[in-house]
């Protein structure tokens, strides 16, 4: 028998944005699965709902793959996929495995030699780099930068050189909580003429982006506090 296709799901990055994220091919697919691999259970059961799934929820069979369950054996994920049953993998928000501990399923996916199949929808990253006018064409993200306030810095002059001599843009995020502290550090840090675009609550009525110099955004600082935000640099 043929093994199922793992389709890869992606969620609203926002409350509110359900209607700038589905497709009707998203839609058609998760009125043919019943079974999920999610990072949280909550918030996919929300958007299954949210984006016209037919199916009674009772009837669905959700793997439950969220920090607290990283240590549990996935093998038992599997077993409707060898079993020829289409499967979801969603993230708690955006696109799977696209910083995201999905990859790792993605990954156990291919060497098991299982169809994936990824679905169109929102990535925080990549509407980030549109919106910054940056260069496309040579781009890192590079996740979370250090919390210790040295290497911090360091990491951000870092990043600055790797724009300025790659022409590359370097991207990267802190939790919404210590935004404000983030974007302290990288005003005082970077060189006045290097390029900082803020993107913060992408898809969401608040949304917010802006590219100028490190200069310019020191004349006024926004309140990223509790956002989600992605920061990028430049050097132009």
């Amino acid at each position: 028998m043929p093994y199922g296709t793992l389709f890869l799901i992606p969620v609203p990055l926002a409350d509110g944005a359900a209607a700038k994220s589905f497709t009707p091919y998203l839609v058609d697919t998760i009125n043919g699965i019943k079974e999920y691999i999610v990072e949280n259970e909550k918030t996919a059961r929300k958007f299954l709902k949210e984006a016209g799934l037919k199916t009674p929820q009772s009837e669905l069979i959700i793997h439950d793959y969220g920090k607290y369950n990283r240590d549990v054996s996935t093998g038992d994920f599997f077993k409707g996929l060898q079993a020829g049953n289409d499967l979801g993998l969603m993230s708690e928000a955006g696109c799977p495995g696209i910083a995201d501990p999905g990859a790792e399923i993605v990954e156990k996916a291919h060497r098991m030699g299982i169809k994936v199949v990824p679905l169109v929808g929102p990535s925080s990253i990549l509407l980030a780099l549109m919106a910054s006018g940056f260069n496309g064409q040579s781009f890192t993200f590079h996740g979370y930068l250090p919390i210790d306030k040295v290497l911090r810095s360091k990491k951000i002059k870092e990043l600055e050189g790797l724009a300025e001599r790659n022409n590359q843009t370097q991207l990267f995020i802190e939790t919404p909580f210590r935004n404000n502290l983030m974007l302290e550090e990288i005003l005082k840090t970077a060189h006045p003429q290097t390029r900082l675009c803020i993107a913060c609550d992408l898809t969401s009525p608040t949304e917010f982006v802006q590219t100028k110099s490190i200069a310019e955004w020191q004349k006024k600082v926004p309140d990223l506090h509790k956002r989600p935000a992605i920061f990028l640099i430049f050097h132009r």
